[in-house]
């Protein structure tokens, strides 16, 4: 993407992804997801300080967005906002679940606007309640999806065996993601590599008939 830069790192024993968008014109960034090792993040917020335009001033994170509630996607968000002030968001049903008090609740279609970019919010029903997926879409190029621990490579996130559970965040998936978003979308989950719609749409009536 050209005016936006997009790092990510692998932290804690979960090898959670963390991820930050920087608008390279403005300096403004978003975390997404603060899981762990609050030094390996500010290295990688400090690296993607070097992503800006000659001149256009310094780096600073704006919001630090938690896809969902579980322990390991928040364990450094504490020490993240202490030390960016940045604002903290999360899917309103899950904000009770987060020790660190939630400044922004998001909910479905809710758009970020940040400067030089935006972010919609996608929430997907299932591996929590409050559970969303976040959305840049690059002017010049793939929509790119921070989908948490919704989306995988060969699955959906975990519903716990839970029949409810699993429809309902099937049905999301599908409706409010492989509906609305072309083959080329680039899905950046919360643990592993990274995938494509195209690589995962052909699969989804096998992922419903396992139920998991």
């Amino acid at each position: 993407t050209k005016n936006v830069s997009i790092r990510s790192a692998s932290v804690g024993s979960m090898d959670n992804n963390v991820y930050v968008l920087t608008a390279k014109n403005s300096g403004a960034q978003v975390l997404i997801d603060a899981a762990d090792d609050f030094p390996r993040i500010q290295e990688l917020l400090d690296a993607a300080a070097a992503d800006l335009y000659g001149g256009s001033g310094e780096a600073s994170v704006q919001m630090i967005i938690a896809t969902h509630s579980h322990w390991d996607h928040v364990r450094a968000l504490a020490e993240a906002k202490a030390a960016t002030g940045a604002r903290t968001a999360a899917g309103g049903p899950d904000t009770a679940d987060i020790e660190v008090p939630t400044d922004v609740p998001l909910s479905h279609g809710d758009v970020l606007d940040f400067d030089g970019f935006d972010l919609e919010v996608i929430a997907l029903r299932g591996h929590t309640p409050g559970s969303v997926a976040l959305v840049y879409r690059d002017p010049e190029g793939p929509a790119h999806l921070f989908t948490g621990d919704s989306l995988f490579p060969g699955g959906v996130g975990n519903t716990q065996k839970d029949p409810e559970r699993f429809t309902s965040l099937f049905n999301d998936v599908v409706e409010r993601i492989f509906e609305q978003f072309p083959d080329d979308t680039v899905v950046h989950p919360g643990h592993g590599a990274g995938t494509t719609l195209g690589a995962e749409r052909p699969h989804l009536a096998q992922w419903k008939e396992r139920g998991w």
